[in-house]
């Protein structure tokens, strides 16, 4: 047991004498280190940018809503454009049991239509689609998170909107006072509101009645109602289900925005893998190229080193430990670029699910950055290993032969 201590020990002692040898000559190698550091830097930067704007978009809809509240859509309809609700079904759906009520006795529900209206970007001059959300009085109600930052609310029955601080910033346009042509009328535009940060900061609401009477709608697309509390929600789904005047779908908000998230942040996900692993190969044959290199000028250094006892264990493992470090340290510089120039950056990108706006903040969290730190040690891990066994494998009198 002694002698096996000792011979740990021993093992440790050469894999740190001949780690810190490799680390002091590495200034020698400047350039071949810089190589492996740039580009696993560039790797891991560009990884953890793509994923920050997927988890940032998903953020963005996930936040909006809340489990005390739902959604109510036509029966297969995924998304609130493809959905009818009429007049007569709002009436009775806010009337169905487990919706919150006001002290007066009205439900806290509102009866919502979605539109898309043409706007340009701030500085540009092509239209995008941005929703206008039709909204009843009690919307202000049921979504208590709302906050009116500039100017005031819109007045029902009149032409005005408010928009939510995220399209007023991204939108040429929604400044408070301006006029907004919308489908041949004009409409002022009274506030700006914000919501958190969630889907709704990206949204111009209107009152429901005047913009169904303005662009000659005669249903809503969806109603969203509050609970009695969290429970009521399998009463009120079970009284809907069983009434044959209704063929609707019942969301709880979270789950209904978290849908809205899936097609394209999957899309960016892949994105993100795909040319994040062209970028890794391509790190990794320069990782492998410099640490050849470095071994190979090295050569006579690790025979002499073998010569004199050290085994072919420390060897490996100290040009491991070098890799390594490098890769890591390549990684800690593309995470940090990443977290600078990207965390909280604003972007506005296609709802493929509603074919609008969506304005969002890129979110680079301390996972993506776990996640950039791994891809970077498997970089140095596989650039690392081979040139290791070949130094390890090499015959020592052949390497002195070769001086």
């Amino acid at each position: 047991m002694k002698m096996a201590t000792m011979a740990g020990i021993a093992l440790l002692r050469q894999i740190a004498q001949i780690t810190l040898v490799n680390l002091w000559t590495i200034p020698q190698r400047l350039g071949s280190s810089l190589v492996i550091v740039v580009g696993i830097a560039g790797v891991v930067g560009v990884l953890v940018s793509v994923l920050a704007m997927s988890r940032g978009f998903q953020h963005t809809l996930a936040s909006t809503g809340r489990s005390d509240r739902v959604i109510m859509l036509r029966a297969g309809s995924d998304a609130e454009m493809s959905s009818d609700i009429t007049r007569e079904q709002a009436v009775l759906l806010s009337a169905m049991p487990g919706i919150r009520q006001t002290a007066s006795g009205r439900p806290l529900s509102s009866a919502e239509l979605v539109l898309m209206v043409d706007l340009p970007r701030k500085g540009q001059s092509d239209p995008n689609n941005v929703p206008v959300r039709g909204v009843e009085g009690t919307a202000f109600e049921i979504r208590s998170e709302i906050e009116i930052v500039e100017g005031r609310r819109f007045e029902p029955g009149r032409r005005e909107v408010i928009a939510g601080q995220k399209a007023a910033g991204e939108f040429a346009g929604l400044e408070v006072g301006s006029r907004l042509k919308l489908r041949d009328s004009e409409w002022t535009v009274t506030g700006i509101f914000r919501t958190g940060g969630d889907v709704h900061e990206t949204e111009i609401w209107a009152d429901a009645a005047t913009a169904m009477s303005n662009f000659r709608r005669q249903s809503y697309q969806s109603l969203t109602a509050r609970l009695e509390s969290e429970s009521a929600f399998d009463d009120l789904v079970r009284a809907i289900g069983a009434d044959p005047r209704f063929s609707i779908k019942v969301l709880r908000e979270p789950q209904y925005y978290a849908k809205q998230s899936e097609l394209l942040s999957s899309l960016i996900d892949v994105l993100g893998y795909i040319v994040s692993s062209f970028m890794a190969v391509g790190a990794t044959f320069g990782a492998l190229n410099c640490m050849y290199s470095a071994v190979a000028s090295r050569q006579v250094e690790i025979a002499t080193l073998r010569a004199i006892g050290f085994g072919s264990t420390p060897v490996v493992v100290s040009i491991m430990i070098e890799a390594l470090l490098l890769a890591m340290l390549g990684g800690v510089i593309g995470a940090a670029a990443a977290w600078v120039y990207c965390n909280g950056a604003s972007l506005s990108t296609l709802n493929f699910n509603t074919f609008s706006q969506v304005a969002f903040d890129f979110r680079v969290s301390p996972g993506l950055i776990a996640e950039g730190l791994a891809w970077a040690l498997a970089i140095g891990l596989v650039g690392g290993l081979f040139p290791a066994i070949r130094a390890a494998r090499a015959p020592v009198v052949q390497a002195l032969r070769a001086s």
